[in-house]
């Protein structure tokens, strides 16, 4: 079992709107089904993202790679398109730098490069991270409570039915 955290290039805050939330959702729920992902604990902020995770069939950074890769693409796609987002030309600037062709990946990083998993050894270990990362939107001042961030397992571990089917610890 890892720790991980995912986070845009430059610190860009991305993930404010459900669409862009969901890209992950529904890849992670992909990986799931497909590749093995188990996911016991995670949170979505606005720039990054905190996993615990696990796989019982490919290997975590094989899973970690493609996820990347298609996340980038869908959300590059989703944010060019995206008639409401104000932000878009600025983003994919910073994103593809200034003067690269949008019709294609050349460029284009979504994701910071570095993914350094760290390994959960012990359960006391496991719920010290879970809380830190069910924390964080309480410490962005998103919610009072962490149960309440829709984007979070903090859901599942105070008896609400969460956005992804959770792992558990024996």
């Amino acid at each position: 079992m890892y720790f991980t955290t995912f986070s845009v290039v430059y610190w860009i805050d991305v993930f404010t709107r459900d669409e862009y939330r969901n890209v992950l959702i529904e890849s992670w729920k992909y990986c799931q089904d497909m590749k093995g992902l188990e996911i016991f604990s995670w949170v979505i902020m606005t720039n990054h993202v905190h996993l615990i995770v696990s796989s019982n069939k490919d290997p975590l950074e094989n899973i970690f790679r493609d996820m990347k890769r298609h996340t980038s693409s869908k959300l590059k796609k989703l944010i060019v398109s995206n008639q409401f987002e104000s932000r878009h030309l600025w983003i994919t600037k910073l994103m593809i730098g200034a003067g690269n062709d949008l019709s294609h990946n050349r460029g284009w990083q979504f994701w910071q490069q570095v993914t350094m998993p760290i390994e959960i050894r012990n359960q006391r270990s496991f719920y010290e991270i879970s809380d830190y990362i069910h924390k964080n939107p309480v410490k962005a001042g998103f919610v009072e409570k962490e149960e309440d961030w829709r984007y979070s397992s903090a859901r599942d571990f105070y008896g609400k039915k969460g956005l992804i089917e959770l792992s558990y610890i024996e």
